[in-house]
């Protein structure tokens, strides 16, 4: 009998692909199988050449990038000098997640599966390509895909005679199990927020408190939108440079108290988690021993919006029968729809979930919570400011997220509501933060100019670019900045007509709502397109954007062609062609977020 074993490996960077990796171990399970699910960047690569049956799942990020957690990974996997028969005993299968909105839809996932086979891998399906445009999401593509994957897997290693598929209504063992420890017993010392860590770089695993030195609006009290800039002292942190800042947010009292009490779970006590299956490792960001209020506060993102595999799992511990069939629909094939209407479109909470199932809630065994409720994942920002210019400072200029739907209360994000919400001036702020490179480079050339384009607080990573050429001393900066009004949401403004007035910024401003007419920073491409060509053809200029994904990219795209074809005189698929030039040779670059 061949061993049945099978690897699931995934590259996630919101938590999707890890989910629906997650979804594959169990469905494994199910079947029998010994099942691995693990990061990529986890996994010994080394390793792989002998593997016999891997299923793959990789989300594709930005502008066709692989996540943080796969990056080794894909480094490994793209050397020279790997021989091409390396994988010939593989079986394996890729599944991808993307979004079609962007060029590059699930380039990870096909430039994988092209590689796999090219080092002599046996493709079991072709590529899946999930897509979160799709009106059910990428379950669209995954659900039929998982049945024939699984058709295909169990024809090479079928079920060992006598046993039988595990049916949906047997709950599997947790991943952990969880046991309170006596109220007695001695409390560790030291806080529970900072787990002794070495003095080495921060990371996620050893994020650094950093003092919050000041939280200021920045747009007028008027206006709609509450932006912020922050700044952190990291004196101390080793952080010398960096192009993003990861902060790691935390719940808030309120929503930590009722969820308590929904579970009826008292958040004083103490528990030690022991992992189910050896070789499971137990999850690197909780101390141990925890409090159920550490682990509710820091750990349990009970305001993310469920995913399907909540309701799947909830609807094992139901004891009420309403309250099943309800909970079995969402978790069905069929029931996707509707899930989608209660959940993902209003962006209801699990939280709230929980408030509507509550017969089922406080039936939940608290080793479940962790296989029930991911955990909170760390927050990107831009930072917006220059260690040259600000030494030992981190500043974010931030939008804090509040929007209306259906649902009565307003939607506020986790990580912005919490940070808004903290006052420095009223006692130390501490907050958990590390920072990595971002997706933008700058010109090493001192003379070589640089155009940016970013509305909105898609100017803060040009706000840091500019500082940092200010303090070398490079004079060619040329920012276009657009908001809705001039009066309300002209961030730094000040700081902006200052360096014009030095000789240091050439600054061109669209604000949309200031006349009858809508003007975009596109506009003001094209009225300043001589100026734009003389900077790309004569002084290979540089040109940046940054800002929302939505149509912002696509309409600056085709400003930038429009300055190729009238001032270059190039026709339209020639500055189409220039545009992708530019672009490759990383003439042209853009940080984009939805």
């Amino acid at each position: 009998m061949v061993g049945r074993e099978l690897l699931v490996l995934f590259g996630s960077q919101t938590g999707t692909a890890q989910d629906v990796a997650e979804r594959i171990g169990r469905e494994a399970k199910r079947r029998r199988f010994q099942c691995r699910v693990e990061a990529l960047d986890s996994y010994d690569v080394a390793n792989l050449i002998n593997e016999l049956l891997v299923v793959f799942v990789c989300a594709t990020t930005g502008q066709g990038d692989p996540p943080d957690n796969m990056k080794m990974f894909w480094r490994f996997l793209f050397r020279k000098n790997l021989p091409p028969g390396a994988l010939c005993q593989l079986d394996y299968a890729v599944l991808g997640l993307g979004d079609s909105s962007y060029p590059k839809f699930n380039f990870v996932a096909k430039k994988l599966h092209k590689r796999v086979l090219q080092l002599g891998g046996n493709p079991l399906l072709p590529v899946a390509l999930g897509d979160d445009q799709h009106d059910l999401g990428p379950d669209a593509v995954i659900d039929p895909w998982l049945l024939a994957l699984w058709d295909k897997i169990l024809t090479l290693y079928p079920l060992p005679p006598g046993l039988e598929i595990i049916s949906p209504d047997v709950r599997l063992p947790p991943k952990y199990t969880l046991h309170y420890l006596a109220e007695d017993s001695p409390h560790p010392h030291g806080d529970l927020l900072q787990p002794a860590a070495p003095r080495a770089v921060p990371s996620e695993l050893h994020p650094f408190a950093a003092r919050m030195v000041s939280n200021r609006r920045v747009t007028a009290e008027s206006h709609f939108q509450d932006v912020r800039l922050i700044e952190f002292d990291v004196t101390g942190s080793g952080i010398t440079a960096g192009d993003v800042v990861m902060i790691q947010p935390q719940n808030c009292p309120e929503d930590v108290q009722q969820f308590c009490q929904l579970l009826r779970l008292d958040p004083d006590r103490r528990f030690v988690l022991k992992p189910t299956e050896p070789g499971t490792s137990l999850p690197a960001l909780l101390p141990q021993p925890c409090t159920i209020q550490h682990l509710v506060t820091h750990y349990l993102d009970i305001s993310c919006v469920p995913r399907r595999s909540f309701f799947e799992l909830l609807s094992c511990f139901s004891t009420d029968e309403l309250e099943r069939e309800k909970l079995q629909e969402f978790s069905s094939a069929q029931g996707q729809e509707e899930l989608h209407s209660y959940c993902s479109r209003p962006r209801r909470t699990t939280l709230e979930a929980l408030w509507d199932f509550p017969h089922t809630t406080c039936a939940i065994p608290p080793e479940y919570l962790l296989d029930l409720i991911p955990r909170i994942r760390p927050r990107a920002f831009s930072i917006a400011s220059s260690m040259l210019a600000h030494p030992d400072r981190i500043q974010i200029l931030m939008a804090v997220v509040r929007y209306k739907t259906r649902l009565s209360k307003p939607r506020r994000g986790l990580c912005s509501t919490w940070l808004a919400s903290l006052n420095p001036e009223q006692g130390d702020v501490q907050v958990p933060l590390w920072v990595k490179k971002g997706g933008l480079k700058f010109p090493a050339d001192p003379d070589t100019p640089v155009i940016m384009i970013g509305p909105g607080t898609g100017v803060a990573p040009f706000r840091a670019a500019i500082q940092e050429r200010v303090a070398q001393g490079r004079r060619g900066n040329c920012l276009f900045f657009g908001c809705r009004q001039k009066s309300k949401d002209f961030y730094c403004q000040a700081e902006w007509e200052e360096l014009v007035t030095k000789g240091f910024l050439t600054l061109f401003t669209a604000f949309s709502r200031d006349q009858e007419e809508k003007v975009y920073v596109q506009h003001r491409i094209q009225e300043n397109r001589k100026l734009v060509w003389e900077l790309l053809s004569s002084r290979s200029a540089h040109i940046y954007l940054a800002g929302n994904a939505k149509e912002m990219p696509a309409a600056v795209a085709e400003a930038l062609q429009s300055v190729l074809q009238l001032e270059g005189g190039l026709s339209p698929s020639e500055a189409k062609e220039r545009l992708a030039a530019l672009e490759r040779s990383q003439r042209f670059q853009s940080e984009t977020w939805s």
